[in-house]
């Protein structure tokens, strides 16, 4: 099974920049099969991170919390199975 899992955070005022350095040099304790980051209005960052896992609860490496100084909530985190790929050219 393929699982996508989703962290997105909204940065402190004035501090997107840093919070997405920040997600961006988070090393996790293996490399999944994918990693991209992704940056929004109102200085929000998302990464997502692509794995094989055996279930959907598996346990696999996720992104922590930054310094609570840095956001302006606790992250969201959200678990996804991938269902269907389509290709677009």
């Amino acid at each position: 099974m393929r699982l996508t899992l989703m962290w997105e955070a909204r940065a402190a005022r004035g501090r997107g920049a840093e919070l997405l350095e920040w997600a961006r040099s988070q090393v996790l304790a293996r490399e999944p099969v994918r990693r991209e980051l992704f940056r929004a209005p109102q200085d929000r960052v998302l990464v997502l991170t692509w794995w094989e896992a055996e279930a959907f609860d598996a346990e696999l490496p996720e992104l922590p919390e930054p310094d609570a100084e840095l956001i302006t909530r606790p992250v969201h985190r959200w678990r996804f199975e991938s269902i269907e790929q389509e290709s677009v050219e």
